[in-house]
């Protein structure tokens, strides 16, 4: 490829990979059909809300870049698309089948892949998917990453490199704080400088009763 996929590109070509080896008898797809395909809420993260427009745009940079044609069948009114990833790469079932499930829903474990793409291409085991993805991190031009292990996971996770080298972090993200969480937090930030404000005035207090003690006691003596 002469230049890195976006976001959108990737999506759109999942789908049609997708389609191609899970509902052949319904593909090439027309653009109202990749359109709800990439819409779809199953086997997808993130779950997006593409117009047709938008993917077209996808489309045509996908075709610039020998990913997905435009083909016309005699027994259909408008024009439907196709992807040429095998022919683009030179890979076969097995390699497509993952490289498919890395583009729908981004990066994942040996097992995840396993089970997932078992619709597309079944795996005997999770080391025939491991020689799978390791001949697709050798090639010349690799289209597979192996992340590093995060912290609190036992397994490692692969991605694609079809949008470029991603930004690799050993560290789990922090994750969201509900709005409830943080008005308790607020709340009870409130209520200990309020006590510390009580204990420091109680001190004072105790402070000038003291000294007024001592000053009536001389005044008396």
């Amino acid at each position: 490829m002469n230049a890195t996929l976006n976001g959108t590109e990737i999506r759109v070509l999942g789908c049609l990979v997708e389609k191609d080896l899970t509902t052949p008898d319904y593909y090439p797809l027309t653009l109202n059909a990749l359109t709800n395909a990439c819409n779809q809420k199953s086997n997808r993260n993130p779950v997006v809300s593409y117009d047709e427009t938008t993917v077209v745009r996808a489309l045509n940079g996908l075709r610039d870049r020998g990913l997905a044609q435009q083909i016309h069948q005699v027994d259909s009114r408008v024009p439907k698309y196709g992807h040429q990833v095998p022919e683009k790469f030179g890979l076969g079932k097995p390699e497509v089948g993952l490289l498919c499930e890395l583009m729908l829903r981004g990066a994942q474990t040996v097992g995840e892949l396993r089970g997932r793409a078992s619709r597309m291409h079944e795996f005997g085991s999770l080391e025939d998917v491991e020689t799978v993805l390791q001949g697709l991190m050798d090639r010349a031009e690799p289209l597979v990453l192996k992340l590093p292990r995060q912290a609190g996971r036992k397994e490692r996770r692969y991605t694609h490199l079809l949008a470029g080298v991603p930004e690799l972090s050993d560290e789990e993200p922090e994750p969201a704080v509900e709005a409830a969480t943080l008005r308790v937090q607020t709340e009870d930030a409130r209520i200990a400088g309020l006590e510390e404000e009580v204990a420091r005035l109680r001190d004072e207090l105790n402070a000038l009763k003291q000294a007024f003690e001592s000053f009536r006691a001389q005044l008396e003596g």
